[in-house]
């Protein structure tokens, strides 16, 4: 390894101070952490009124679930603490779809706003995601266009019905399966039953609804019996009947 002079050292010094220098002025910069736009408390006000809304949208098929509108009123509430536009434009269109689902028949382009729109709630820097505002906006036009659409329905697709069609009949198999096992898998057969009637809300299959949630519904862990006979028999003739509808669609 080469020896360096005193002097040449002395030289590199010299050349690196200003770089150096900069560095160190710049360093405080990229240390401090960004100024929040919203009190600490008021955020987590609403990423707790965002969970309780993502409790009750996703658990809507159960009787047990919590009201969705609450929920959302809820939220709405948290927004106009807020007084931030987007947060407001995004709660309104919230309460507005909210009237919509209890006053009307909802339509999937409805469903499917809402959906998307209470999946973006459970980001847990909640007010103060970087890019809070983009959504917001976002899927506050997408809830304004669902509304305005209104209840009209579009005509049925074929192809989207046999495609439905196909796909329910793997959730079917999946309740089969867990009927067959010892004991009887309730909670897979319940999972499999809310995704079915779900998939039949997004299309507007409302007999297919109807009956798929009356069997998730059906299946309270703590009362169902499925090794009785006449509670087993009762399950096997709604999922045939539900069986039966689901055939119907296609044909």
């Amino acid at each position: 390894m080469a020896d360096f002079t005193e002097d040449e050292l002395e030289e590199t010094r010299a050349a690196l101070a200003p770089t150096l220098d900069a560095i160190t002025a710049i360093l405080p910069w990229l240390t401090k952490p960004c100024a929040l736009r919203f009190d600490v408390d008021l955020n987590q006000r609403w990423i707790t009124a965002g969970q309780h809304l993502t409790k009750a949208w996703s658990g809507r098929f159960d009787a047990r679930a919590e009201p969705i509108r609450p929920a959302i009123f809820a939220l709405y509430t948290v927004a106009l603490e807020t007084a931030d536009i987007d947060c407001l434009r995004l709660g309104e269109a919230l309460a507005s779809a909210a009237d919509q689902l209890e006053a009307e028949t909802p339509s999937p382009r409805l469903i499917a706003a809402l959906t998307a729109s209470i999946e973006c709630l459970s980001e847990k820097d909640g007010l103060e995601h970087p890019a809070f505002s983009e959504r917001a906006n976002h899927f506050a036009q997408r809830l304004e266009m669902a509304i305005a659409q209104g209840t009209q329905a579009s005509p049925r697709s074929a192809v989207i019905d046999r495609l439905f069609v196909a796909e329910a009949g793997e959730q079917l198999e999946r309740m089969q399966d867990a009927l067959a096992l010892l004991p009887p898998d309730i909670y897979a057969f319940k999972l499999a039953a809310v995704e079915l009637a779900q998939a039949a809300e997004n299309i507007e299959l409302f007999g297919v609804l109807h009956l798929a949630r009356a069997l998730a519904e059906s299946m309270n862990m703590r009362a169902v019996d499925l090794d009785n006979e006449s509670s087993r028999s009762k399950t096997q003739e709604r999922l045939r009947q539900l069986s039966e509808t689901i055939a119907a669609v296609d044909r």
